[in-house]
């Protein structure tokens, strides 16, 4: 069988799998880290007064998981898809 330039060894395709899942791993991080900023934003400034209803509820933990664990799925997906439409295929393949 004839090996084209651009195909890659099991142990290249290997690293790259990798270095693919390393990048949308931190990629996905960051995303939860910006949607849990937000959130802490949104309780911090009392939007809606936000902050003052979690002052007075008896077990304000879980409504404050409540908003800030959502944000953070969705900020991590929104970055991870924006990533994956962003990668460098080309580039790769003009090594």
């Amino acid at each position: 069988m004839h090996r084209h330039d651009e195909d890659l060894t099991p142990e290249e395709a290997r690293q790259d799998h990798w270095d693919m899942l390393r990048f949308l791993g931190l990629n996905a991080l960051v995303g939860m880290g910006l949607g849990l900023a937000v959130a802490g934003a949104l309780i911090w400034l009392d939007i809606g007064g936000l902050a003052k209803h979690l002052s007075r509820s008896s077990a304000p933990i879980l409504p404050a998981l409540m908003i800030a664990l959502p944000l953070a799925l969705t900020f991590a997906a929104a970055v991870t898809a924006s990533a994956v439409m962003l990668m460098p295929y080309k580039k790769k393949k003009q090594r």
